[in-house]
């Protein structure tokens, strides 16, 4: 669609309307950089094609500026509103559908989500990224490959998670550094850690976000998952998450994220079972195999 092509009415209201497009369109004819003077273009024409088709009102633009500024007041270091409305308005699962990389057998991409922090505490191989955080213990391992068998060593595994009560470490008052963390791959691209179950959460709802869910009976919920970033020399980075298995909420993800491919299942074990690192857990303990797998760059 081009506005400068659109067939309107000849009516002097879509005239003005017509007209106004095509001088806020011209107003960035000259952008040095193509790039962006394309998306402008584009965005000026859907924006403002979006406001005729539904006959935007004052009082419907006052709203909406409101939600953004609203929007905007609520992000900061420890919550990205602007991401969590991006992820239920599925364009964060479009972009990363038209982004991902098309080389068959690679882990598929999902959304990454408003809580990743870039301060997370380094782990050894086999070592503690639930630090304290509450849950059945869950030993996650696999190898980080490549799409063509060969294992990738000392590739950085970022993990981060939410608690059995719903919450990431971010959400709490106190500071805390907890089911997050980092790790190097072994030389056999294997990697291993020991975190908590994942369970179900609500997305943040007590913001504009949460206000449009409620708005348009939508619900906040994620199935349970685990974050995974993976990057390494010559292979394209990971955003992934893995999910629980037989959780009810598989099929209504309130971010679009779930792919089957990345529906995992659990294994339970009994309290008695000694576990991969020889400790006891008086709840019994859980493991999830599964292999990350590295699509190439293809600017190496």
């Amino acid at each position: 669609m081009n506005a400068r092509h659109l067939g309107v009415d000849s009516t002097p209201t879509t005239d003005r309307e017509a007209a106004l497009t095509e001088e806020v369109l011209s107003s960035f004819d000259a952008t040095p950089d193509p790039r962006l003077r394309e998306i402008m273009h584009s965005l000026v024409e859907h924006l403002h094609a979006f406001a005729r088709d539904i006959r935007l009102t004052e009082r419907e633009w006052e709203v909406a500026i409101g939600f953004l500024t609203r929007a905007g007041h609520l992000t900061d270091q420890r919550r990205q509103e602007f991401i969590l409305l991006s992820d239920v308005l599925g364009l964060s699962m479009l972009t990363v559908a038209m982004n991902e990389p098309r080389e068959p057998g690679a882990t598929e991409s999902t959304v990454f989500g408003p809580f990743f922090v870039d301060t997370a505490p380094r782990v050894p191989l086999g070592g503690d990224i639930a630090r304290g955080a509450a849950g059945i213990p869950c030993y996650v391992s696999g190898q980080v490959r490549s799409v063509a068998g060969a294992p990738i060593p000392d590739a950085r595994v970022e993990v981060w998670e939410a608690d059995e009560d719903g919450f990431y470490d971010v959400q709490y008052p106190d500071g805390r550094s907890a089911g997050r963390g980092w790790l190097r791959s072994g030389s056999d691209g294997e990697y291993r850690f020991r975190s908590v179950l994942p369970a179900p959460y609500p997305i943040p709802h007590d913001g504009p976000v949460g206000d449009l869910l409620a708005a348009t009976a939508r619900g906040p919920m994620r199935p349970a998952h685990l974050h995974f970033m993976v990057t390494a020399p010559g292979f394209r980075t990971l955003i992934t998450h893995i999910f629980v298995a037989g959780d009810p909420h598989l099929g209504s993800d309130a971010v679009f994220g779930v792919k089957p491919n990345l529906v995992v299942d659990v294994a339970h074990h009994a309290a008695a079972d000694p576990t991969p690192d020889g400790d006891r857990c008086e709840r019994g303990w859980t493991s999830i195999v599964f292999d990350l797998v590295l699509a190439a760059d293809e600017i190496s």
